[in-house]
């Protein structure tokens, strides 16, 4: 299965985005592939106002939503957007779309409250699990970026029968982040034996650095700090053989993790 990842860094303009999102789409159409990820966040951002993405969050059937519909005529097109919860804060949503409807959401049920952030102010944390959805006969789990940290959420996604792991980030700059990001890409790559797709934010804030990496932990393709697209073929026959010759889901000797209750 062709797929593609792709970076642009995010305007205070919507209207700009969605542009910039329908070029990376039918540039990834062009090339053949599939499933089109986008990063975290795209709809509006402005790094000198964190407060600008509450004020532009727009509800799901909201004109950048709507924009985006056609745009995903013969594709599955994955991609995280502000969402407003009615009570003066927003979800953090994670939109999955195929052939011109919405077909799932995801709420992040991880907020960043650490490094000196603190996403809480402004996002509602989700409360249910992400789904694992089937294209072209391949199995796919959502993830979005700060969900990567916790081994767990992969880990139920990979036993609720997920080949491949798709996480939309919108990655902070810092010391060592790039780092941190491929190890945690790589990390839930080998422990599930999953392909892992991470599709980054790039400009003044964020690292970028979109990558691809197979179930042994190698990155078979990234993109680096430059807006564009970066897209691969996943062999998922080799996917099968390694599963075969590294079961580390069926040699596992703990139970499958579970949600905590939540008020």
């Amino acid at each position: 299965m062709r797929v593609a990842l792709g970076q642009f860094a995010v305007s205070p303009l919507w209207e700009n985005n969605l542009s910039s999102c329908n070029s990376l789409i039918s540039e990834a159409k062009q090339e053949g592939a599939r499933l089109v990820v986008l990063p975290e966040g795209i709809l509006a951002r402005d790094p000198s106002d964190p407060d600008h993405i509450l004020r532009t969050a727009q509800p799901l059937d909201g004109p950048f939503i709507a924009g985006l519909l056609a745009a995903s005529m013969g594709i599955m097109l994955v991609f995280c957007v502000n969402v407003p919860d009615g009570s003066g804060r927003f979800y953090n949503t994670l939109v999955v779309m195929r052939d011109g409807a919405i077909i799932a959401c995801y709420r992040k049920l991880h907020l960043y409250d650490a490094f000196a952030m603190q996403e809480s102010r402004l996002i509602a944390p989700g409360h249910e699990l992400p789904p694992v959805l089937e294209l072209d006969g391949v199995k796919i789990g959502f993830m979005t970026c700060y969900d990567v940290r916790f081994p767990e959420l992969a880990r139920h996604l990979a036993l609720s029968e997920a080949e491949v792991l798709v996480v939309p980030a919108a990655w902070l700059r810092g010391p060592g982040k790039e780092r941190h990001w491929e190890v945690m890409l790589t990390a839930r790559a080998l422990d599930n034996t999953c392909f892992v797709l991470g599709a980054g934010e790039c400009g003044p804030q964020n690292i970028g650095n979109s990558m691809i990496i197979d179930p042994l932990g190698t990155i078979v393709a990234a993109r680096g700090i430059l807006p564009g697209l970066v897209s691969a073929t996943l062999d998922l026959a080799f996917l099968h053989r390694v599963r075969q010759d590294l079961p580390v889901l069926k040699n596992r000797r703990f139970a499958a993790p579970r949600l905590m209750n939540t008020p």
